[in-house]
């Protein structure tokens, strides 16, 4: 999907330094993906603590093949 973004040049360029990207496309998109992922933890981290658990599970027990 083509798509044109007025993106700051100099970000971009440090993001290819940093992230040693050959490509500005390469840049952007290992930029989106790290974003995403991150988003995507801290939607996890709003579960803690809401799940109910068994004080009595055996995890020693479960173990057993």
């Amino acid at each position: 999907m083509a798509t044109n973004l007025a993106l700051d040049d100099n970000l971009i360029l440090q993001a290819q330094k940093v992230g040693r990207h050959k490509t500005k496309k390469a840049a952007v998109t290992a930029a989106l993906k790290e974003y995403i992922a991150h988003k995507k933890q801290q939607e996890v981290t709003k579960v803690f603590g809401t799940i109910p658990f068994d004080e009595n599970f055996d995890y020693k027990k479960a173990r057993t093949r």
